[in-house]
């Protein structure tokens, strides 16, 4: 486990909901692919680490969880707006992606607390 925070801390962490509206490969990158997604009324791009784990076509339209406020990084000359929220296995053999309830709809850019 990693060093406590504080709740303060993890306040400053605008977590939302995201749609991803287009996926797709980055040439040269094994592991990267570029996802541009929705956030209510406002379009980001993200470059996600999850290329050996996901096909870019099973990904669109799907709703997933994103640090909306973290400082954009370049990552492979694409500029990064965000992280997606995955869980990871403790070898990275298995990553999986954090979602709302399949069961229930929700809004892209709902706020996740």
């Amino acid at each position: 486990m990693a060093e406590q925070v504080s709740f303060e801390d993890f306040a400053k962490l605008d977590l939302r909901v995201a749609r991803i509206l287009r996926a797709e490969r980055v040439e040269g990158a094994d592991k990267l692919l570029k996802l541009t997604i929705r956030v209510g009324s406002e379009e980001r791009v993200l470059a996600a680490g999850i290329a050996q784990h996901y096909e870019p076509e099973s990904l669109e339209g799907k709703l997933i969880v994103v640090v909306a406020n973290l400082a954009p990084r370049t990552v492979r000359g694409i500029t990064s707006q965000g992280m997606l929220l995955a869980a990871v296995s403790d070898d990275r053999s298995r990553i999986v992606l954090l979602t709302p309830d399949a069961g229930k709809e929700i809004e892209d850019g709902s706020k996740v607390s």
